[in-house]
């Protein structure tokens, strides 16, 4: 982790008419808090199901795996996740867990699960992007990573830089008619809300994208250890040497970086520092175990990691992760 040049990080805020068209929409339709969302759950996790998803590491003492539909589907991949604990305000346990569409045709965008491991339980939601005149549209980026902070949900743009998303603004479509309209359609339509058969949709209110271009956004994190508090991002390279990663002060006001490092290593999914120490998500691929690269004292050390394992988080002594390939797909955490 070398120290380096912060700028190209720099991010300015570019609200437009998000803040707007998300108002206009919650002004139509019922908001629902997390603790709503997932008493509502409709899906179940399996507990230590999905094993192959470790591969030939010896498997955690904790993790959870998506339903049938969500376990063998696709269309649909994980990447991102977050916590309860990184938003500091919600008020229940509760993982936050970001997947995009992979199919060209027909884009349906990108959702969040919400995951309570308390009740093994979840539910999906789609984020969306309102306008002002109330309309709304799926958003087709990659969403690699998800931070909480507050109420607000951070997701990376891999080009442009984060968006953001209000969870006071958890709009329920059955709020305002008897079902969840067209399952194959988006949007308001001969008077009424649709969302691909989603309960749940989220507006984005907010962007901070990059003023320079160059820098991706393929992770994101919090770290509560530091003062003040953080959010990290960082980039996804193929090579060894070009990877940074950088953190901002939150609440992000200005976005100027604090600080930014070449991480030296490649093919990082996830990032988070915690307590002075440094968390990397390696990747090698749908067949191979991954690595978590823990940097301590100047320098890494390896440790086995799952089959996929993409963006982390801390939660409690553990740092946690989601996996992304077919038939492997869980909710997982190992000893900090």
């Amino acid at each position: 982790m070398v120290p380096t040049d912060a700028a190209p990080f720099t991010l300015r805020q570019a609200t437009g008419t998000l803040a707007e068209g998300a108002a206009k929409l919650a002004g139509e339709l019922d908001a629902a808090t997390v603790e709503t969302v997932l008493a509502e759950a409709n899906r179940n996790v399996v507990r230590k199901g999905a094993p192959a998803a470790f591969g030939s590491m010896a498997r955690p003492s904790e993790w959870y795996a998506f339903d049938g539909g969500d376990q063998e589907t696709v269309d649909w991949y994980p990447q991102g996740l977050t916590c309860g604990e990184d938003s500091g305000s919600l008020g229940v346990p509760v993982f936050v867990v970001t997947w995009y569409y992979r199919p060209e045709a027909g884009e349906r965008g990108i959702r969040v699960s919400f995951l309570s491991p308390q009740t093994l339980k979840y539910r999906n939601a789609l984020l969306v992007e309102a306008k002002p005149d109330g309309s709304y549209r799926p958003i087709d980026i990659h969403a690699g990573g998800v931070a909480c902070y507050g109420h607000l949900l951070y997701v990376a743009d891999t080009t442009r830089g984060l968006r953001v998303f209000d969870l006071t603004k958890v709009l329920d479509l059955r709020s305002k008619q008897g079902d969840l309209g067209d399952p194959e359609r988006i949007g308001r339509h001969g008077g009424k809300f649709h969302a691909f058969g989603y309960r749940y949709v989220i507006p984005q209110t907010d962007a901070w994208q990059v003023v320079t271009k160059g820098a991706r956004f393929s992770f994101v994190g919090v770290d509560r250890t530091t003062t003040p508090h953080t959010l990290i991002s960082g980039e996804y390279v193929d090579d060894a040497t070009t990877g940074r990663v950088a953190r901002w002060n939150l609440d992000l006001t200005d976005g100027v970086p604090r600080d930014a490092y070449v991480m030296g290593q490649k093919k990082i999914q996830g990032a988070i520092s915690h307590n002075g120490t440094w968390y990397l998500s390696q990747a090698a691929g749908s067949t191979a175990n991954g690595k978590l690269l823990v940097h301590s004292g100047g320098e890494f050390a390896a440790r086995p990691f799952p089959i996929g394992p993409e963006d982390l988080t801390a939660l409690g002594s553990k740092v946690w992760s989601v996996t992304e390939f077919k038939g492997k797909r869980v909710v997982f955490g190992v000893s900090l």
